[in-house]
């Protein structure tokens, strides 16, 4: 979406709008730590992030691989900066393919500084001289594709301080192609609304987003305002100068300043604000907190139960099996040379093959060394089945199969998965029965307002074999319970009626056709089956071989089942839990020695029937 657009609908709702800037960390692990932070500050509620180009070499490659990033695995509207620094127009015309490629639809045309070396800027040779240049060019080469931003400077420029003649440049910067103006950070808001005037009085016209830089600490806010030339008002002195040496009584009193700011800012008649993070999340949440900005029930983000991706050719994409509920960057790696994506309807246009698992980013993440700090390691069926529990629990923040911490929806069923795992079923994903939820409701809510969203309760889990049978018994026996079942060997197992899909969620929503964005169906089930063996035996490698947790977890991902279950009655969240009573693996807290023999019944790890505590 373009930002031009997502301020004409601010400017429509009312509701708050804002964004957020990061730029690319040196380091591969603070890329990494950024990523992280990043998919946080994607609950906050930004409608788009922006990255900052690096000149030259690695740090421009790693700009468009944040976008690529950002938009295809976190669903992040991104803006990419591109700057003539240093800028042929072939690289130029690079960067905007790989954006082009990446779902990027918005770009920040900017000259740059120059480079560290030279203390005036000069055009690289067979690049451009002024970012109006730069704007034409991508105006010219992709149509209406990117919109296209240009910078403005309230308080003027690092080699320009003629308020005049800067003016007359953003006249021509948006003449040229210009959709929308971001300014550099300023704390004057006085001034701000003035220099708006003056902006407007020049015709032009285009939305104008004030760059805000929240305070984290003393010296990083002089650091800044100082190196921006950035006037600071005499009250915010008067306010922060007695508690410089306290840097949490400064991001208060910092808070409450920006926050005042930012509602000046608002009552001028502007509507979206933009947030230079400096990478960090706190003080920029602090003010969203103040200003009673973050997402609410009643302002909610989610158009879909599961996070959308805006990569390349999957804006419209709303159908997803619900297997990688909990695995979404795996399942955008695995699908994403699908020449088209589900939309309406799985049958429609799904792609008959997945991706190959050795792809990047399907695997199990981590060091072999941080794995078994988090997950310690387990002797037991108990001890895996403690993990789970304490995952359950919101003590931990992750499994091999999760790669996010548990949602608030599990809560209503959290008592019975509780039970589950104790009893040694090892359960990996579920959802609750909902009937009718209205689409605001804080935990199950999705889509446009005013409507009702339902989901059939859903459970998957790994079984025993030797409890298998029973299991399989007793769903084949209901009228309203589906299955599918497979081992790592390659058995499959099914009483659903045909290989169509199942839809899991819906929901109903005024002047628009039933929505069913999650399903389930066989040919996705064998694909996540494989992924879901592979992350077991991932987890079993990073621990040494012949020691006995390595034999506990290869033993039972080659021995046991992976079963889920669907009930079809979406009034009753009961009966997928109800057909697991009396059943029990035997031995829980029996030690598994080394180097496992699949299939010997090791402790009740492996596939022998007297490893079970089943009914009469």
């Amino acid at each position: 979406m373009h930002i031009n657009d997502m301020v004409a609908e601010a400017e429509r709702s009312g509701e708050p709008s804002f964004s957020f800037e990061y730029f690319p960390p040196k380091t591969a692990q603070g890329v990494q730590n950024l990523y992280d932070r990043m998919e946080r500050m994607y609950d906050f509620g930004p409608k788009f992030i922006d990255i900052t180009w690096g000149a030259g070499g690695r740090i421009a490659e790693l700009t468009c691989d944040m976008v690529l990033q950002a938009q295809t695995f976190f669903g992040l509207e991104t803006c990419m900066h591109l700057t003539c620094t240093d800028m042929g127009e072939e690289k130029v015309d690079d960067a905007l393919q790989k954006a082009y490629k990446a779902g990027c639809t918005n770009i920040l045309a900017l000259r740059g500084d120059p480079p560290r070396e030279k203390e005036k800027w000069e055009a690289t040779e067979g690049g451009f001289q002024y970012a109006k240049d730069l704007v034409a060019h991508i105006r010219r080469k992709y149509g209406n594709h990117f919109a296209i931003g240009v910078a403005g400077y309230p308080e003027g420029c690092d080699d320009n301080k003629d308020e005049e003649s800067l003016l007359d440049h953003l006249k021509e910067k948006v003449d040229m192609g210009g959709d929308f103006i971001v300014t550099q950070m300023f704390y004057d808001a006085e001034n701000f609304v003035r220099w708006v005037g003056k902006v407007r009085e020049r015709g032009i016209n285009v939305p104008i987003i004030p760059g805000i830089m929240p305070i984290a600490t003393y010296a990083s806010f002089l650091r800044r305002a100082n190196h921006m030339n950035c006037k600071i008002p005499e009250s915010w002195m008067t306010a922060l100068e007695p508690i410089k040496n306290d840097d949490a009584a400064v991001r208060e009193v910092g808070k409450s300043l920006v926050a005042e700011l930012c509602r000046t800012i608002k009552s001028a008649g502007i509507v979206h604000l933009h947030f230079y993070t400096m990478n960090l999340a706190q003080a920029t949440r602090m003010v969203l907190e103040e200003l009673n900005w973050l997402p609410t029930s009643q302002r909610s983000r989610k158009a879909l139960p599961w996070k959308q991706s805006l990569g390349f050719g999957r804006r419209e994409e709303d159908v997803r099996p619900i297997f990688w509920r909990n695995r979404n960057k795996s399942y955008i790696s695995r699908t994403q040379e699908w020449d088209e994506f589900p939309n309406g309807r799985w049958g429609d246009s799904r792609s008959p093959a997945f991706g190959e698992l050795d792809a990047y980013g399907i695997g199990l993440t981590g060091s072999n060394e941080s794995n078994r700090k988090k997950w310690g390691e387990p002797k037991s069926v108990s001890d895996i089945a403690t993990l789970f529990i304490r995952y359950l629990e919101k003590e931990l923040d992750s499994l091999p199969w999760s790669e996010a911490p548990l949602s608030g929806e599990a809560d209503s069923i959290k008592k019975d998965l509780v039970d589950l795992n104790k009893r040694g079923f090892m359960t990996i994903n579920s959802q609750p029965a909902v009937n009718g939820a209205k689409s605001n409701h804080p935990v199950y809510g999705w889509g446009p307002p005013n409507g009702f969203v339902y989901q059939k309760a859903y459970l998957e889990l790994f079984v025993h074999p030797g409890l298998y049978d029973e299991v399989i018994r007793r769903i084949e026996s209901s009228e309203t319970l589906s299955y599918y079942a497979a081992n790592q060997a390659g058995s499959f197992a099914t009483n659903a009626p045909s290989e169509g899909p199942n839809a899991v969620t819906w929901g109903v929503f005024p002047g628009k056709e039933i929505v069913q964005p999650t399903i389930v169906e066989s040919v996705s089930f064998l694909a996540w089956k494989d992924e879901a063996y592979r992350l077991g035996n991932d987890w079993a490698r990073c621990h040494d071989a012949d020691t006995p947790s390595r034999a506990l977890i290869e033993g039972i991902m080659s021995d046991w089942y992976l079963v889920n279950i669907v009930n079809n009655d979406f009034h009753d969240t009961k009966a997928v839990f109800e057909l697991f009573n009396g059943l029990q693996v035997k031995d829980l807290d029996t030690p598994v020695p080394g180097a496992a023999t699949h299939g010997n019944g090791i402790n009740g790890a492996h596939g022998q029937t007297n490893g079970v505590t089943a009914p009469n």
